[in-house]
């Protein structure tokens, strides 16, 4: 494999694209667009492409793009919902996912729950008026709580190595086997996650299993005064009971760094613009709810790795020994 073809380049990947490429002795080409059917030419001569997150690879695209003569696919990110492995699978198209350091991810989770417990949201609004009172800004010490932790894979272990610094208690839960655990946790059934927990934090993959998992069931088995922190993926909450969650006060605090249909939204600039998420609008003017967009990868660490994933993943596809082929 001689040649890649790059889509949805950042600016800020230029430089990591230009060492990667150079190290592995490929030529890359790159685009700053989206792949679509329409614009499907843009792979002729290509074997090779790597996309983001805005690039839905559904069953047309993958039958053009293996008609055109790709046979291989790399996301440069970890989640992969946006592409249909069985119809890239069917046309013959191998495709693989990154796996950046967790750390970038998991501190953020963590930050997360930092703001929603020392209420920073209504203290950094009252700043900006000159309002420097404590009423109604009395916190909670992350170490004195409960964590659950959904999801203890790469990043949910991370997460659960720094809560340890801080002294939580920690629960954990995942269906499948996990590896070793910090001493600090245990793993649990989620019933008694989501019974026993003060902040419940996802990490998990959206798949069919775990779509809209934090449903309005869910929230009722959890604590009173619940702190839900989601740095995954937006669809894994079913935004209408995490609203009225929110409305009766079930939920103290929410802090999510995703959201369902935040494609169009996230990642642009929209600040002369007609916003049309409705729910995404409502939320986020509660005082005890952090919505950040979609920022959680972003560390230089990351897009690094983000870059050497989406180059090398197709070149070790090519020769049998990719890691991370999905």
């Amino acid at each position: 494999m001689d040649k890649i073809k790059l889509f949805e380049v950042r600016p800020d990947e230029m430089g990591a694209i230009g060492r990667v490429a150079l190290a592995a002795g490929v030529e890359v080409a790159c685009d700053e667009r989206a792949l679509t059917v329409d614009g499907v030419d843009a792979v002729d001569g290509f074997s090779a492409i790597s996309i983001l997150g805005k690039t839905v690879l559904d069953a047309p695209l993958a039958a053009e793009l293996a008609h055109r003569g790709v046979r291989y696919v790399s996301t440069r990110t970890i989640g992969f919902n946006h592409i249909d492995l069985d119809a890239c699978r069917a046309a013959g198209i191998r495709v693989c996912n990154a796996a950046y350091p967790p750390a970038g991810v998991a501190e953020f989770a963590v930050m997360l729950m930092l703001i929603a417990l020392r209420r920073y949201k209504p203290a950094l609004w009252r700043q900006q008026v000159n309002d420097y009172s404590l009423g109604g800004l009395e916190g909670r010490e992350l170490g004195r709580q409960t964590v659950g932790v959904v999801g203890a894979g790469r990043i949910g272990r991370a997460v659960m190595g720094i809560l340890s610094g801080f002294g939580c208690r920690l629960l954990a839960y995942d269906p499948a086997p996990v590896g070793e655990l910090p001493a600090a946790a245990r793993l649990v059934s989620l019933d008694e996650l989501y019974d026993q927990s003060d902040i419940v934090t996802l990490h998990v993959p959206l798949m069919d299993s775990t779509r809209q998992m934090i449903d309005a069931d869910a929230v009722a088995r959890m604590r009173d005064g619940v702190v839900l922190v989601n740095v995954s993926r937006g669809e894994l909450m079913d935004a209408e009971a995490v609203i009225a969650a929110v409305e009766s006060e079930k939920i103290g605090a929410l802090a999510m760094d995703v959201f369902e249909d935040e494609d169009g939204i996230y990642h642009e600039s929209r600040v002369n613009d007609i916003i049309a998420n409705r729910r995404m609008a409502y939320l986020r003017q509660f005082p005890n709810v952090v919505l950040t967009q979609h920022m959680a990868f972003y560390t230089d660490v990351n897009v690094e790795s983000m870059v050497e994933c989406g180059i090398q993943g197709v070149i070790d596809m090519e020769r049998g020994c990719c890691a991370t082929e999905l």
